[in-house]
């Protein structure tokens, strides 16, 4: 910590829980509760049951977990291949070339997710690519809105590289393929990793494209919890919301202990 008195860091503590439990905390703490609850009328909710998170086990809600859980791995190994592939190869791009890609890739997060949706819509609702009504249209927008977030996080990684070691392995007579595969991408591990972790929670959490797009029988999780919140179900929506944050935050974990591992190597 950057401060080195006794008092002072007793400050920064204090800010920072009376900022961070207001702000951050207690939201979650009353989706927990909520969860468990059958009726919420005074300071704590009352009628505590499991019955919501029993009903998770089976039928759509299980049905729905799954759906993105398997979106959220597909857009990020889309996304974690297109977006690191497409870093490499900005590397080697200067001046307008490589402001053009920067602003390609960095375009469906300056619009709102809605208007993406709304893209893929119009654009694959014909032939000869005819994807509305499919499953792979709710992949594709996904992949499209977590894309960009891969590209920086890998072109961040790739500038900070040392070229020594790009270079020795080129006068050792190792070519590029090789230098690519065996020296760059080992490198970039760390990197790669931390950038599929993140696509993968954005992907779970999305809601506004998905809401355009998803067919009766690709229901993801958070559309789920909309449809359960907007009909009334708001103790059945919270179990629902934490079964959405424990899962995504146990795939994270794994993530970054694969990471740490990378680091390590």
């Amino acid at each position: 910590m950057l401060v080195h008195s006794r008092s002072g860091r007793w400050a920064v503590w204090t800010v920072f829980f009376v900022l961070f439990l207001p702000l951050f905390a207690l939201p979650f703490a009353v989706i927990a509760l909520a969860s468990f609850a059958t009726n919420w009328s005074g300071a704590f909710p009352s009628g505590a049951t499991l019955t919501h998170y029993q009903d998770i086990t089976r039928g759509e809600s299980l049905d729905a977990l799954t759906t993105s859980l398997v979106t959220a791995l597909a857009a990020s190994v889309l996304a974690l291949v297109v977006g690191g592939w497409a870093a490499l190869a900005a590397d080697a791009l200067r001046g307008r070339g490589r402001r053009v890609l920067d602003a390609l890739f960095m375009l469906p997060v300056a619009v709102p997710s809605v208007v993406v949706g709304l893209s893929l819509l119009v654009a694959f609702s014909k032939p000869p690519l005819l994807l509305n009504g499919t499953r792979g249209i709710v992949v594709l927008a996904h992949t499209v809105l977590v894309t960009a977030f891969a590209y920086q996080s890998v072109s961040a990684a790739v500038a900070r590289l040392d070229p020594a070691y790009e270079q020795s392995a080129a006068s050792l007579g190792a070519r590029p393929a090789y230098v690519l595969w065996r020296v760059k991408v080992p490198l970039l591990l760390p990197s790669l990793t931390a950038a599929a972790g993140l696509c993968f929670a954005l992907s779970m959490g999305e809601l506004s494209a998905t809401m355009m797009l998803y067919p009766p029988d690709w229901l993801p999780l958070p559309v789920k919890i909309f449809g359960a919140t907007d009909r009334g179900s708001l103790f059945s929506g919270a179990a629902l919301a934490v079964v959405l944050m424990v899962t995504t935050l146990v795939v994270l974990l794994g993530v970054s202990r694969i990471r740490t591992r990378a680091a390590y190597r």
